[in-house]
């Protein structure tokens, strides 16, 4: 499995957590590895684990770099999106370069979302880059 297939089901995973809030994140590993589909290695887990560990302070960072938008307004792709992204910006002990986490996030909303989410998505990310540099 590559990065970028592990940076894709750690999406995935943070995506449907935004549905089912109530269920313990554990569950929801549980079922992706279980599935056919889905390869949930050591990369995933510090993720999405990751993630949910810091999820107020990530939203927060993402929220408060929203241009025009109020975080109610983002789609649930593009914030899960963003999740992964921020989680590898500011809290990731991997150290991931800034140009692969942005590089990598609208590479998945390509996949995932609209070109202008991407393009939304590379703004806010290049916003925090900027401000966690300083």
């Amino acid at each position: 499995m590559t990065r970028h297939e592990a940076r894709e089901v750690a999406f995935i995973i943070t995506f449907e957590k935004s549905f089912l809030s109530d269920l313990p994140l554990s569950e929801i590993i549980e079922c992706a590895q279980e599935s056919e589909f889905f390869e949930v290695n050591n990369y995933v887990l510090r993720t999405t684990k990751g993630i949910f560990e810091n999820l107020e302070a990530i939203d927060k960072t993402i929220g408060s770099n929203l241009v025009g938008w109020t975080a109610k307004r983002i789609s649930r792709v593009a914030s899960a999106i963003m999740r992964v992204a921020v989680y590898e910006l500011l809290f990731s002990e991997e150290k991931i370069p800034v140009g692969v986490a942005i590089n990598e996030a609208v590479e998945i909303a390509k996949k995932y979302a609209t070109n202008e989410d991407a393009s939304y998505i590379n703004g806010v990310l290049g916003a925090i880059a900027k401000k966690s540099e300083a």
